[in-house]
């Protein structure tokens, strides 16, 4: 299983940029990277600038580097339908939302709702929770 520290995620997302934005080829998940990092031109300034946001630490919700990793999570697991059902999940919450974007941020609240739970309960995510999560939003409950 791939672990990457904190330092290694946001050398992944500066150096996704860098390349990016100096035509150079991506490799691996970089580019899914890019591919969350231009749905958010909210945080270009950040990831330009490298020595002023490596060591940043973040108490809050506005994490840039966590909102992006919750992306590219769910963006594997959607590839792979995994856990089981949430492809489905997924595409009904983007016919009521409308917006892929807006549907993969909806998405997003109950991956990291059901990942703070595992961490808070040291143990392992709880995909039935998580898919019911998913299943009251894309109803609209």
């Amino acid at each position: 299983m791939f672990d990457p520290s904190r330092d290694q995620v946001r050398e992944m997302f500066f150096e996704t940029w860098r390349k990016y934005r100096a035509g150079q080829p991506l490799i691996g998940i970089e580019s899914l990277a890019l591919d969350t990092v231009l749905l958010h031109p909210e945080y270009h300034d950040v990831l330009s600038m490298p020595a002023r946001y490596r060591d940043k630490d973040y108490t809050d919700e506005s994490n840039p580097f966590l909102h992006m990793s919750l992306h590219i999570a769910l963006e594997e697991q959607l590839s792979i339908d995994q856990p089981p059902g949430i492809a489905q999940l997924f595409k009904v919450l983007v016919v009521k939302k409308r917006q892929r974007h807006a549907a993969l941020h909806e998405a997003i609240e109950c991956l990291a709702e059901t990942m703070w739970r595992a961490q808070r309960d040291a143990a392992q995510p709880d995909a039935a929770a998580y898919l019911e999560c998913l299943r009251k939003r894309a109803q609209g409950a």
